[in-house]
């Protein structure tokens, strides 16, 4: 049976009813099927052994998702090659094609989860009302474990960039300290 999780989030002041479970710190960070730009699937064991900062947005075409999404592709290259930079969300394969394009998105992988909502089932990122994922951030380490998760409680506000990046860095320490 499907998990439906209420008053996590809302869209525009509404409540929206999230499908799937809460992901949580320090859990096993849940595997997924979504497309690639050229309609590749993709997997969570595609970046196996580096650190995923997956940043989740309703859609590319809106303010905030887009600011989001330009953020963390600024930020990726100071990030280094063992971190990986997902975006997700349920914008078909060719809109983010296309607004990789116009935007000049190059170091964050944008994929997307309209086929089937994989990723937002596992994650409970699944606005249901919407057919939308609502936005959220996870950090998930080299070993495949969750460090870092954030519901945005209200989908239209930005997340917390520097809590997310701070996770990431975090993530970063920890794999250096084993070596």
């Amino acid at each position: 049976m499907t998990q439906e999780r209420k008053g996590i989030v809302t869209l525009g002041g509404n409540p929206a009813t999230l499908i799937g479970p809460e992901i949580k710190p320090g859990d096993k960070a849940p595997d997924f099927e979504v497309l690639s730009n050229d309609r590749s699937k993709v997997t969570l064991a595609d970046s196996k052994g580096k650190i995923r900062l997956i940043s989740v947005v309703p859609s590319l075409d809106t303010g905030v998702c887009d600011e989001q999404t330009r953020r963390f592709n600024k930020e990726a290259a100071s990030l280094g090659d063992d971190v990986k930079v997902l975006t997700i969300s349920a914008d078909l394969p060719f809109a983010q094609s296309r607004w990789c394009g116009a935007a000049g998105i190059n170091a964050v992988e944008t994929l997307s989860d309209h086929y089937s909502m994989s990723f937002g089932k596992a994650y409970g990122t699944y606005m249901k009302e919407h057919r939308l994922e609502c936005r959220a951030i996870f950090v998930v380490n080299s070993e495949d474990v969750v460090t870092y998760v954030e519901y945005v409680p209200e989908v239209t506000q930005h997340p917390n960039y520097e809590a997310a990046l701070e996770a990431v860095k975090s993530a970063k320490a920890t794999v250096n300290s084993v070596k």
